[in-house]
């Protein structure tokens, strides 16, 4: 469903002078770089003290910068005129989704969103039809949940919200009851997590294979699916202390944090890349159904390959995954179009195509 507003903005949109904006964080660069690569205009919109990335050392990417006191501030009436009158099609990311937040999106941004506004709080694992809810109503292989510590029967991941930071999960392993209420009373002492974030944490199989997170997006004006390519995460500060040896790890007793700091690229052995698809389809099909008009654009299903090579799928991200290694690693966008196109630029083909056969309200809510 698509806010009166909205709709009565894209009306009065000049399609001859459409921007592409995005949030001064997470993949701005990425959207921007592909934007240009697509010959749009660019609108970023920064916080003062955390803006020199896009103003100063990647100015050129950057044809207009709105510079707020907070990112939250986006949402205010001034500021998202000043994306109106700019004709913005604006790309939601992870940063535009925690610093705007859910409700102020829905109801007091309204400005076209490349994607599905109203899918984007599905990321939240503690809201109704969240994530975990359409994965397993997709159909899509995904890993045990257990409901309680007392059912632990096997290797676990407990994920739990930081102390501190609670947009990121203070991550950590258990293999029974005892060991989970150990590990956990640990990291409360130690002001890692705490007793309330610990009663609403998740506690999930621990799929023992071979990550991947598929980065797709789905077009509903050609109806196909696009496999971006996979990445792997670089987290601190678990990469260092795997790059100790082993004795070293145990001897240094430090718990570990999975906080996501960066990406690399993969590639999926060419056999099993028609699971991805599956699962993709499966996915899209659902959202339609619960979240109409469905996914739009780009999404991730973050998976392992089990040595059975079986896909499951135990996060998704509803929106720009952020991992701009996935343009020059991967070769299946080239397989299909011929030349290497990141998630950027398939954000601006979308909308080129959009605007060029005039339904852009097709692809924004």
């Amino acid at each position: 469903m698509m806010n009166l507003k909205i709709r009565e903005r894209i009306s009065e949109y000049d399609y001859k002078n459409i921007r592409i904006g995005v949030l001064g964080s997470h993949s701005a660069l990425e959207i921007a770089s592909g934007a240009k690569q697509e010959s749009f205009e660019t609108v970023v919109v920064c916080q003062k003290g955390r803006d020199k990335t896009y103003t100063k050392y990647y100015k050129k990417l950057f044809d207009h910068i709105i510079l707020l006191d907070n990112f939250a501030d986006i949402t205010k009436e001034e500021n998202v005129e000043k994306l109106a009158n700019l004709n913005t099609v604006f790309v939601p990311n992870r940063s535009f989704s925690v610093y705007a937040g859910y409700e102020a999106i829905e109801k007091e941004f309204t400005i076209p969103l490349l994607g599905n506004r109203y899918l984007l709080r599905t990321e939240e694992r503690n809201t109704p039809r969240n994530q975990q809810y359409l994965l397993q109503k997709s159909g899509i292989l995904i890993p045990k949940i257990f409901n309680s510590p007392e059912e632990i029967d096997r290797l676990v991941i407990v994920k739990v919200a930081e102390k501190k930071r609670t947009i990121e999960r203070a991550f950590f392993y258990a293999t029974s009851t005892e060991e989970f209420e150990k590990i956990s009373a640990d990291r409360i002492k130690k002001g890692i997590i705490t007793k309330e974030a610990l009663d609403e944490s998740i506690i999930e199989e621990y799929v023992l294979g071979a990550k991947f997170n598929a980065n797709l997006f789905w077009s509903p004006i050609t109806n196909e699916i696009d496999l971006l390519g996979f990445d792997r995460r670089i987290q601190t500060d678990l990469d260092g202390l795997l790059d100790l040896p082993a004795q070293e790890q145990l001897d240094v007793n430090i718990p570990s944090q999975n906080i996501e700091i960066g990406h690399m690229g993969a590639t999926m052995r060419e056999s099993q890349i028609e699971k991805i698809f599956t699962a993709a389809e499966l996915f899209i099909k659902t959202c339609k159904q619960e979240y109409p008009p469905g996914m739009i654009g780009l999404f991730a299903l973050q998976g392992a390959v089990s040595k059975d090579l079986k896909f499951y799928v135990f996060d998704l991200s509803p929106r720009v995954p952020g991992c701009p290694c996935v343009e020059s690693t991967s070769p299946y966008m080239k397989y299909k179009y011929g030349i290497e196109v990141g998630p950027g630029r398939r954000v601006a083909m979308e909308i080129k195509l959009a605007t060029k056969n005039n339904r852009l309200a097709e692809v924004v809510t």
